[in-house]
């Protein structure tokens, strides 16, 4: 019986092993592949499986609203702001675009975490006499290729192979620190771009809020003006009041609650952006602890 421990030989160029084989195997961690989706890039996420979540939240929202809070009076007020008819244009939309961005950062949440736990793995030796040239660098892209089934998906193995694959072609040294640092700056781009579609939403939101403002601004100046038409028929005065204040109603609550909704986007994603500098950082001093201190020139024999 083969001992599940110890590693089998390495196939496709050594980036597929049994799921058996390996510490941390991206196939069965990452949430996205786990469910069936294409996983996006190291932290990125899959922006149609997050809507799907985000489309099932909105959902769940709604429902909380009414079957939940609308028959319990002290939280009426909360859920017939989002239930008036007058409000739906505006917060379902805004609604659905805060769920959908709540979606992709708790789906960048798990992948974070798998991501930090390559730091944990220790692909280099720990004997502090280990020095790496074009020879050891093949024995530890070997070790890699053994503790996990695709070190390209984990941001501190890719950059580590790339920069020993160069080593061990060609053995400059010089060419490993140049290629960290490229790697680096290319993992702060990705970073930064996998929060455009939220800077998005942040800015959606308000707009969608303010939106509201003006219908509901709209709706009051029209009911008062059937106001002003009712002359002295008190029954018809108080009718187009009622309009009046609806209108208004909707002109605030709509601003109100997408500002709420901005405001706690936003805060989430400036932690969330924090947690992935710092992982960007771990893996910067990892890089340069382990693998940047330890080049050395191999000695050759003169021809």
């Amino acid at each position: 019986m083969q001992n599940i421990h110890k590693p089998n030989d390495v196939g496709d160029g050594g980036n597929t092993h049994l799921q058996s084989d390996v510490i941390l195997a991206w196939t069965q961690s990452d949430i996205e592949k786990r469910v069936g989706f294409n996983a996006g890039h190291h932290t990125s996420v899959n922006h149609f499986l997050s809507l799907i979540i985000g489309v099932f939240l909105a959902v769940m929202a709604y429902a909380v609203m009414t079957f939940i809070f609308r028959p319990l009076e002290p939280v009426q007020f909360i859920a017939e702001m989002f239930l008036r008819p007058g409000n739906q244009f505006t917060m379902i939309p805004a609604t659905l675009f805060f769920c959908w961005g709540a979606a992709i950062l708790l789906l960048k949440t798990s992948k974070i975490k798998f991501q930090g736990r390559a730091l944990n793995l220790q692909p280099m030796p720990d004997d502090p006499e280990f020095v790496l040239n074009e020879l050891t660098a093949a024995a530890v892209l070997k070790r890699i290729n053994e503790l996990v089934d695709h070190p390209r998906h984990f941001i501190l193995l890719n950059r580590i192979e790339n920069a020993l694959a160069n080593l061990r072609n060609i053995g400059q040294i010089g060419d490993v620190s140049s290629i960290l640092r490229s790697q680096a700056e290319n993992d702060e781009n990705q970073v930064a771009s996998s929060y455009t579609l939220l800077n998005g939403m942040v800015w959606a939101i308000p707009v969608l809020g303010f939106i509201g403002t003006v219908q509901g601004l709209s709706m009051a100046i029209g009911g008062f003006t059937k106001t002003l038409q009712a002359a002295g028929d008190l029954s018809q005065i108080r009718a187009s009041l009622q309009g009046v204040t609806s209108g208004l109603s909707t002109a605030f609550e709509t601003t109100l609650i997408a500002l709420i909704y901005a405001l706690v986007l936003q805060l989430w994603i400036t932690f969330q952006q924090r947690r992935e500098m710092s992982l960007l950082d771990a893996c910067n001093d990892y890089c340069h602890t382990h693998v940047v201190s330890r080049l050395r020139l191999l000695d050759r024999e003169p021809n």
